[in-house]
């Protein structure tokens, strides 16, 4: 399916991440979004208010994030394809209906521009100290996607990304965008509708009055454990509940429903992780010492390893563009046969514990951490390198 030629504003543009992000949604489709203001993430929806009017589609102002998260829920279950922006506390606030939104199986894009914390921290300033929350954020056992664009062009094409994975796997999609990342201005290019390819919604073949089960595979699902979903007004009376339930939608409150729930719901995305990683890498092969990081701290990492491998060094950069499912298949083939890793992040220790996990010993791993407010130095990553390869 493409895009609609009518949310599409083609051409070359000079954008900060936040409004990258709110153009993505608009080409992805999205028609609603709730929000309520928060530093760095408030420029996401004064954009998509502002642009809405011209594509058709509704921004409300929530009272809160509480508000705002489970907004967006019901106009996905009316037939909208939804997004909500937020950070720092907002992000905290949302998880109880990120877990709903997990359990009822509702596709919506949530984005979070990274700021210092805890509390409301430092709110015009960057961190990277949300990865673990969005991975671990909501109570219960689940898998979740999570995206980490490294530019304002990675903002416009990781929204859409997100959107399709939303649909595809029926399942709320994170963007970890950081404040750096959100508010750098560069050149953004946005192709033609024709050009954007989007994941339709399944939507169940049965007919208004026909008795439709809400959480029933059928043969459209083709073995991916996704079932179909339909809209409320369209006569198939959906039941949706955050309860324990089974195929129909009714609370099922018992050991054997609660299994087959969460084993599907969580192999409908860990059965497809190689399809949904994504990865970037740059002179990995023939590496000895590999740097793994994503979003903004990707970027600081460059004039590190051109440093170090000017002395001669094989350093090689792994970005995680999807950090969640995360890598650890590949981490673990490159353990094998490297020096060691270095894991600079925006925070004070945490992609670097699945790092950890996945080389399980078999090489050193050094984390490069920063508390937030600034980017590293980037002599400080460069020292890490050249401690590791020693």
């Amino acid at each position: 399916m493409k895009a609609n030629p009518r949310s599409v504003l083609e051409g070359m543009h000079f954008l900060d991440g936040d409004h990258a992000a709110a153009e993505g949604a608009l080409a992805a489709g999205a028609d609603f979004s709730a929000g309520y203001p928060i530093t760095p993430s408030t420029e996401v929806v004064e954009r998509l208010a502002q642009r809405f009017p011209r594509t058709g589609g509704t921004f409300i102002q929530m009272e809160d994030e509480l508000a705002a998260s489970i907004a967006i829920q019901g106009a996905v279950w009316g037939g909208a394809k939804a997004i909500t922006v937020t950070s720092g506390p907002g992000f905290s606030l949302m998880m109880e209906h990120l877990g709903y939104g997990i359990m009822t199986e509702t596709p919506f894009v949530l984005v979070d521009v990274q700021r210092g914390g805890p509390s409301t921290g430092l709110p015009t300033l960057p961190a990277q100290s949300d990865m673990m929350q969005a991975r671990w954020g909501s109570h219960g056992d689940y898998e979740i996607i999570a995206l980490a664009p490294s530019s304002p062009q990675e903002c416009f094409d990781l929204t859409i990304r997100a959107f399709n994975l939303s649909e595809k796997y029926r399942t709320p999609v994170l963007l970890m965008m950081d404040e750096c990342v959100g508010h750098m201005l560069e050149r953004v290019v946005i192709p033609p509708a024709d050009q954007i390819e989007l994941e339709p919604r399944r939507m169940t073949s049965k007919k208004p009055g026909e008795e439709f089960w809400a959480y029933e595979l059928d043969e459209s699902s083709n073995g991916s454990l996704v079932p179909p979903m339909t809209k409320v007004g369209l006569g198939h009376f959906p039941h949706v509940t955050g309860l324990t339930h089974d195929e129909r939608g009714y609370p099922a409150m018992n050991a054997a429903a609660q299994t087959k729930l969460v084993e599907r719901l969580i192999a409908k995305i860990r059965d497809h992780r190689d399809e949904i990683i994504e990865l970037e890498e740059d002179g990995v092969e023939d590496a000895d010492i590999i740097v793994v990081s994503y979003g903004i701290t990707a970027r600081v990492c460059h004039p590190a390893i051109a440093r170090a491998r000017r002395e001669g060094r094989r350093v090689g950069l792994l970005r995680l563009i999807t950090v969640w499912p995360f890598a650890g298949k590949r981490i673990a083939e490159l353990a094998a046969r490297v020096k060691g890793f270095v894991v600079p992040e925006m925070n004070m220790g945490q992609m670097v514990r699945e790092v950890e996990r996945a080389v399980a010993g078999r090489a050193p791993v050094r984390l490069v951490p920063n508390a937030g407010g600034e980017v590293h130095d980037p002599e400080v990553i460069y020292r890490a390198i050249i401690e590791v390869a020693k």
